[in-house]
């Protein structure tokens, strides 16, 4: 693209799932000019959501990058993607944008749907603006929205626009900063018209408190409005620009994504007051030629891309790139078309290109351009993961292939992630909820070829002991030649919760030689690994106060038999008892939905806490409880069915707690049986 004064712009599409991002995105491409026809998210034709994942969910499930120009100026879309634990992949986009578009459904009854996504925005910084989309289908008034929406942002929502109505339809709407109305046509740009008699004294009301929401912020402004004094156009317009940037304010028009009602004023105002990227450089406290990685992307048919941002200078392909690692050369420049790339030999400033072959870069990331690394850039909030899932290759010939088809994926999602647990032997696929997951285990299989099996993760019960037991291990074996000799008394206690395990030697006058008590302590541990109940024993200390041995057929592993013997025995006679982990679990949700919630974890065995009001959140709770690992399986799922899809969740292992004996001696069967 040729660039601007300005440079190119970013806009990042953000909002609720199902409001519409996607279909404004192509609308906005198709009123560019970027595209021919404009398609559509329910048939499968959009620009974006291109993957086969989002094109079967009918929407994002990944980051999209679009781009448009429009009279004159350059602009990249980013559209991020609405549902729980997917708008994690295009946080760093979205930080890095210079302008973020909140895409709202036009039913106030909805409006609190909007309130996580306004409330990071304002936490990060972000300038942002609100599309009331979906308007022809407007169950409410523009004002209900706006009071419904209001106490979800600190930042005064100052309304650009008022419908015009005939016969209970929304049919086209008056500019408040430009004083002229419009008809929408649909396809079309709108139709200028002049202002209705009927309408002139709503406009005049309308216009005079977005005046006054302006002038909070602008003392000159306040003087005029105050002698009765009409400020200029210019004096408006640069208001509305300088009030969006600072984040004082945050400007909302409203219009029809599918019929393109609205969609080249919204235009105009991104042309006039999203930020530029020398300012959203300042925001994020980069000085100098720099380049912000957003996203790694993989199987785009050119490789590995490092999706990046460009600021204060241009990039050549073949570049020197200065990040974390050091030094490194830019390999070719990819501009993206949600799924097509195309090549481009340099990208100016505020582009978003893919950058290849910088395999040393990773997300977050911010390269130097000017032989020297840079300073500032986005801070993204490590993501929650709190879903889980064991995964184990069908074929064991595939299990190269599924870790690195994992690094991959996620190296390309930050909420993504997997590890081994050592403990339970399982492979774990961590995500932000269970639909995240999902797509991740399609993604595996249909881009790398690996099928798995999935199941819950093993919970990490415990077992520990009641009373103190002393119990003799002997292992004894004659089979020729040497025998076999090992002979020892342990007693074992409980220790306090947490104490984890001891050893002690309490041997006198050389009953077992010195270098024989070792191998008692090995086989000790070796029963401890599985007790009586199937599980790995805690806070218990064993002490070996006697033993014999043979000066020929004793050895290592024999005491480490009879240890092993003496143990498992001791823990059948010490009353033992199963313990499991029990979280400290902290739910964020709207206020209408806590007594569902606390009455669901209830269910669950939950022990609460309490539950406050959210600070600076209005109309939501918070809520603390203790809940056992076990019942955390399916926790998100529910949370989201309970509260429209909003309620998060948190949890941090916070102790072992002992298992009610119907229900220890139930997962014992079932740990029996899997055995």
């Amino acid at each position: 693209m040729k660039g601007t004064s300005h440079g190119t712009r970013a806009i990042a599409l953000v909002g609720p799932a199902g409001a519409g991002k996607t279909s404004l995105a192509e609308a906005l491409l198709f009123a560019s000019g970027a595209i021919a026809r404009q398609g559509q998210v329910a048939a499968g034709t959009s620009t974006g959501d291109a993957s086969p994942e989002a094109r079967a969910r009918g929407g994002s499930t990944e980051l999209n990058l679009m781009r448009l120009d429009f009279m004159g100026e350059d602009f990249v879309i980013a559209d991020a993607p609405g549902s729980p634990g997917l708008a994690e992949d295009a946080a760093a986009a979205v930080l890095a944008a210079d302008l973020a578009l909140v895409v709202i459904d036009s039913d106030p009854a909805r409006a609190a749907l909007a309130e996580p996504v306004l409330r990071w925005l304002e936490g990060h910084r972000v300038p942002h603006a609100v599309f009331v989309n979906k308007i022809d289908q407007a169950r409410g008034t523009i004002e209900e929205l706006l009071e419904a929406l209001q106490p979800m942002s600190a930042a005064a929502l100052v309304a650009r626009q008022i419908p015009i109505r005939r016969d209970g339809q929304v049919t086209g709407f008056v500019d408040l900063a430009l004083e002229r109305a419009f008809l929408y046509q649909s396809g079309r740009a709108s139709q200028q018209v002049p202002i209705a008699a009927d309408l002139r004294e709503a406009e005049t009301a309308a216009r005079f408190h977005m005046l006054e929401q302006l002038a909070d912020h602008d003392d000159a402004l306040l003087e005029q409005l105050i002698s009765d004094e009409t400020p200029s156009l210019d004096t408006v317009c640069a208001d509305i620009t300088r009030e969006t940037g600072a984040g004082l304010v945050v400007p909302v028009l409203f219009g029809s994504a599918v019929n393109g009602f609205g969609v080249r004023r919204l235009l105009k105002m991104l042309r006039h007051d999203a930020p530029t990227a020398e300012q959203t450089a300042r925001r994020l406290g980069i000085e100098g030629p720099a380049a912000q990685v957003v996203k790694i992307l993989h199987g785009s048919g050119v490789g590995r891309l490092a999706i990046a941002r460009v600021f204060g200078g241009a990039l050549n392909e073949g570049a020197e790139l200065t990040g974390n690692a050091g030094k490194a050369r830019s390999g070719a420049l990819f501009t993206l078309q949600g799924a097509a790339t195309a090549k481009v030999p340099r990208a100016d400033p505020g582009d978003i290109v893919g950058i290849a072959k910088a395999d040393s870069v990773h997300p977050g990331e911010l390269l130097g351009l000017a032989g020297k690394p840079a300073r500032g850039g986005v801070l993204i909030d490590p993501p929650v993961a709190n879903c889980a899932l064991a995964i184990a290759a069908q074929d064991h010939r595939d299990d190269v292939r599924l870790a690195t088809a994992l690094a991959r994926l996620t190296e390309e999602d930050p909420a993504l992630g997997w590890r081994q647990d050592e403990a339970a032997r399982e492979t774990l696929l961590l995500g932000a909820s269970e639909d995240h997951l999902a797509i991740a285990l399609e993604r595996l299989r249909r881009r790398y070829g690996v099928a798995v099996a999935v199941r819950p993760p093993r919970v990490a019960y415990r077992e520990s002991i009641r009373r103190p037991a002393t119990q003799r291990g002997r292992h004894k074996k004659q089979s020729g030649g040497h025998g076999q000799y090992g002979d020892c008394v342990i007693e074992i206690r409980p220790l306090e919760r947490g104490e984890g395990f001891r050893f002690e030697d309490r041997i006198t006058g050389g009953a077992i030689p010195k270098q024989w008590i070792p191998a008692v302590e090995m086989g000790v541990r070796d029963a401890m690994a599985r007790g009586p109940l199937g599980f790995p024993v805690v806070d218990v200390v064993v002490t070996l106060v006697d033993g014999s041995f043979h000066s020929v057929d004793s050895s290592e592993l024999a005491f480490r038999t009879a240890g092993r013997m003496a143990m498992a025995e001791a823990l059948a006679a010490a009353a033992p008892y199963l313990l499991e982990p029990v979280a400290q679990v902290t739910i964020r949700a709207p206020g209408s939905a806590t007594s569902r919630i606390t009455s669901a974890v209830a269910g669950r065995r939950g022990q609460m806490l309490g539950f406050a009001a959210a600070q600076g959140w209005s109309r939501w709770d918070e809520i603390a409880l203790l809940l056992p690992e076990a019942e955390l399986h399916g926790l998100e799922a529910e949370l989201r069915s309970l509260s429209q899809g909003m309620a998060r969740y948190e949890a941090k292992f916070d102790h072992l707690a002992e298992v009610a004996a119907k229900l220890a001696q139930e997962i014992a069967r079932r740990e029996q049986a899997a055995a």
